[in-house]
């Protein structure tokens, strides 16, 4: 998918009002199945999503967290960057789509160009990488899509639902944008 076929998205920074779609999204057991979450649910309380929020919004969590917003300015999830590595020059990507109805029609691909463009031009980050599980064929599909590409299998990376999971590190580096 090139990216001027993309939908718009505007990523902008969390606001306290966003912690309402994160919690009934993170209710939402095909939102979170591959989300790194506790195994219970909710995952979080509402207060403590405030919380996470708060922080996020304070710069004290160490995640660069953006809300995405459709075109029609409607709030759909969140991506972000963590892990970072100043030193280093690099960084994980996280992203979820929470509100189903923009699934699969690339606002995920066109959140994640926004933000490795911020990762490589506002952070000077050289590379940005995710993990992703094995069993996740539609996010590998879009990694690719972006350009990430697979620098190897981390097994038994995750503890999901009592079972552990294999998760493929890929990347993507400034040079390949």
């Amino acid at each position: 998918m090139m990216q001027n076929k993309l939908p718009k998205v505007i990523l902008r920074e969390l606001l306290m009002e966003d912690a309402n779609d994160r919690y009934k999204w993170c209710m939402d057991l095909e939102v979170t199945r591959h989300l790194n979450m506790p195994d219970r649910t909710p995952p979080f309380s509402l207060d403590e999503t405030k919380g996470w929020i708060q922080q996020c919004i304070n710069k004290t969590n160490g995640y660069e967290q953006k809300a995405i917003l459709a075109e029609d300015s409607k709030h759909i999830g969140w991506v972000d960057l963590k892990n970072i590595d100043s030193l280093n020059k690099h960084a994980e990507l996280g992203i979820a789509i929470g509100d189903k109805n923009y699934c699969g029609k690339g606002y995920g691909i066109a959140a994640m160009y926004e933000m490795i463009s911020f990762g490589f031009q506002e952070l000077g980050l050289n590379k940005i990488w995710l993990r992703v599980e094995v069993d996740n064929e539609k996010a590998i599909k879009s990694y690719k899509r972006v350009g990430y590409v697979e620098e190897g299998i981390l097994r038994q990376d995750r503890l999901r639902k009592g079972m552990y999971v294999d998760r493929i590190r890929m990347s993507i580096l400034k040079d390949d944008m």
